[in-house]
């Protein structure tokens, strides 16, 4: 259901909150997906307004579009250097404000952005609040060369951490294998739960011919989640989350 701006009311309440944050002259790495859309429209509406002065990097070739149809200034981040902040969307958030993102392919610049970021704010709905990662299947991007063979190095992964027999599946765009904007493939992990995303997390990135995989771990200072009635919770990493709670408010 959408309200009077034809947004999402919870995804349009975490991305107004994210916007109040942003200061006259700062340097911000913009997310990509369906709430960093909206945080996009609603940050060059404010500049507009405002007269503000910002330098922003995207991370994808989409949101990079939006942003400058929308007159922001998007320049490349090693143009910019150094991002005082980064907002971005993610598709599971757990208690220790560990993420999976990649639900939009853009898993990789925006890890490259998050880690260029004095600070990551992550903005959702109660629905992305999880108490353990998982559910979301996990992206892995690998290279084309030696697809197959980087697949069954992620199956023996999983055997070795309890996590076998899943599906791991070549995410699709229509009849064919979708390309990122790094020109790379995507393999998404039917994991169900994540017992030990570090474990995982490390194992992955060691493989050869994977990219970047979907956990951002450490990386997100603080979540904004914006509930229906318009409101917002902000948690910081040290945090309580009554995951149960939030996605009853947002139903």
């Amino acid at each position: 259901m959408s309200d009077a701006t034809g947004f999402d009311p919870a995804k349009l309440a975490a991305a107004n909150a994210s916007v109040r944050l942003v200061e006259d002259g700062m340097k911000l790495g913009l997310g990509t997906g369906s709430t960093a859309a909206v945080m996009v429209e609603m940050l060059a509406r404010r500049v507009e307004a405002e007269g503000l002065s910002l330098r922003c990097a995207a991370t994808s070739k989409a949101t990079a579009e939006q942003a400058l149809s929308r007159g922001l200034k998007v320049e490349s981040l090693d143009d910019i250097g150094w991002l005082d902040m980064t907002i971005d969307g993610a598709d599971e958030v757990d208690p220790d404000l560990h993420l999976i993102k990649g639900g939009g392919a853009a898993h990789l610049r925006e890890k490259i952005v998050a880690a260029a970021s004095d600070r990551m704010v992550v903005i959702a709905d109660p629905g992305k609040v999880v108490e353990r990662l998982g559910a979301f299947p996990l992206p892995v991007e690998v290279l084309g060369f030696g697809f197959e063979s980087s697949r069954t190095l992620i199956r023996r992964v999983l055997e070795d951490l309890e996590l076998g027999g899943r599906d791991v599946l070549t995410r699709m765009k229509g009849s064919d294998p979708l390309i990122t904007d790094e020109g790379n493939l995507i393999l998404d992990l039917h994991l169900g739960a994540i017992p030990d995303p570090a474990a995982l997390a490390r194992a992955l990135s060691a493989i050869p011919g994977v990219v970047e995989h979907g956990l951002f771990l450490g990386m997100c200072d603080v979540a904004i989640i914006g509930k229906a009635d318009g409101s917002v919770v902000e948690l910081a990493r040290d945090a309580d989350i009554d995951a149960d709670m939030l996605a009853h408010e947002g139903e």
